[in-house]
């Protein structure tokens, strides 16, 4: 299946048979026409530091895609936000992947949302909306407050600030999984308190290697049992000032 293509596939391929994600060759000519529109604008834009094709492969295909091991769910039509998606990541590998399923991918940078439009125009993708604007703004809104079956993020921030920013998307017995690094016991700790606050508890910590590498990812999976109280989010910038504790 390779042999159509400038690239050596082999960690791609394994990657995704070690995750058990069907693929097709439509959905491996989407992924690495992704890769070679993020390569391009990152000569203009800093989109990414990894360019190398191997490296983005683990650390932005693979590494999106290991949500298949805490929500195999993903697959069955579900309706899944991306929260400060930046370059697309985890949303255009999911969505491309998935695409029985509908996604909408949020960044507060519109240049960053200009591009995945690009992205999403080049490559047909019929499953994926965008919005640029804060995560705080959007919550408030009552065509995203509460309707998502799933919420994902990889953005950098503690548990305790993530779970303000999506807690407020997700539908009752929906979930919001965070993409973390491997050590995250204090880090869960120090965030519990705001997780119960905004409806949500722990319902699960699935670790996982990425495979092909010595990279590991915590998966932190909570379950929003509660309606998030009217007040949360607090406007725009309060809750990185003054994150919940």
């Amino acid at each position: 299946m390779s042999s159509k293509y400038n690239y050596d596939l082999t960690k791609l391929l394994n990657g995704l048979d070690s995750l058990d994600i069907p693929y097709d060759e439509d959905k491996l000519d989407k992924l690495i026409s992704f890769y070679e529109m993020v390569v391009e604008k990152n000569k203009v834009m800093n989109l990414t530091g990894i360019t190398d094709f191997d490296e983005f492969v683990e650390k932005h295909f693979i590494d999106s895609l290991i949500l298949a091991k805490a929500y195999p769910d993903i697959s069955k039509n579900k309706f899944v936000i991306d929260v400060g998606t930046g370059a697309g990541f985890p949303g255009i590998p999911l969505s491309i992947i998935y695409n029985n399923s509908r996604f909408v991918l949020l960044d507060s940078l519109n240049k960053r949302i200009n591009f995945i439009n690009e992205v999403i125009s080049s490559l047909s993708l019929r499953n994926v909306e965008t919005i640029a604007g804060r995560a705080e703004d959007y919550a408030r809104n009552p065509l995203y407050r509460e309707q998502f079956d799933l919420c994902v993020t990889r953005a950098v921030a503690e548990i305790n600030l993530l779970s303000e920013y999506t807690l407020p998307f997700v539908k009752l017995a929906g979930e919001c999984i965070f993409y973390k690094s491997s050590d995250i016991d204090e880090e869960l700790q120090k965030g519990s308190n705001a997780i119960t606050i905004l409806g949500g508890n722990i319902d699960n910590v699935v670790k996982v290697k990425i495979p092909g590498t010595d990279y590991d990812r915590s998966l932190v999976v909570i379950n929003k049992s509660e309606p998030t109280p009217d007040k949360y989010p607090r406007k725009a910038g309060t809750p990185k000032k003054k994150p919940l504790k």
